[in-house]
């Protein structure tokens, strides 16, 4: 799938006005995951901007998603009670609304915006609703809800996933990834092969998915 028109800072991207980036550029600079978090806030039919501003807005809020679930993981280590009480029974009903939203934007010609926007809105709204006389089994189902809605998009928040990776080695996962995944496009499946093979051997493990290519430390 590809995005409609790219634009920096608003204007037409293009070598002659001196604004033209490649993604490697990019990445030198971001985290991999604030690039798709931005490109999953437009709509893949709409022009997509980018500027400085909006890459840091993009940053930002992705690192609340993250922050969510390491604030989950700290909860969970130091739950006292295991079981949900009633009213976390009702406040897990209340949290359905979002994933209904979740789904809606995607069936709506993969309005990823929108899907974004109901993540985000989880987010916030397991920020208000846990504290450290929350249950295991109520934590345990937020973040199983926001882990599985992020996947979807492809967003990695439980970042343990990909403890001992630094940005760089990141960054050159995932330029492999996208060379791999042109290889397959072209049906040179050899070196599609190849590139898998090159990244097993570093302990990097590919797992192809309806929603993309996943990696993990194997």
């Amino acid at each position: 799938m590809h995005n409609a028109f790219l634009n920096i800072d608003n204007h037409k991207m293009s070598k002659s006005l001196g604004n033209f980036f490649t993604v490697r550029e990019i990445l030198e600079k971001y985290d991999p995951q604030v690039l798709r978090y931005l490109m999953l806030s437009a709509h893949y039919r709409s022009p997509l901007n980018f500027s400085q501003e909006l890459m840091e807005a993009a940053k930002n809020s992705y690192e609340r998603m993250v922050n969510c679930a390491q604030n989950l993981d700290f909860l969970l280590e130091n739950a006292k009670n295991a079981e949900l009480t009633e009213e976390e029974k009702g406040l897990l009903a209340e949290a359905e609304a979002f994933r209904t939203g979740f789904e809606k934007a995607m069936d709506d010609d993969f309005n990823t915006a929108d899907a974004v926007a109901a993540v985000f809105d989880l987010v916030r709204w397991i920020n208000s609703h846990v504290d450290e006389n929350s249950s295991t089994a109520f934590l345990e189902a937020l973040k199983k809800e926001f882990l599985e809605l992020a996947d979807v998009l492809g967003l990695i928040v439980d970042r343990k996933a990909d403890e001992g990776a630094d940005a760089d080695e990141v960054a050159w996962i995932e330029e492999k990834i996208q060379e791999r995944q042109a290889a397959r496009k072209a049906k040179d499946f050899a070196k599609a092969d190849a590139i898998r093979d090159e990244l097993k051997a570093k302990g990097i493990v590919l797992e192809d998915t309806r929603e993309g290519v996943k990696w993990k430390k194997g």
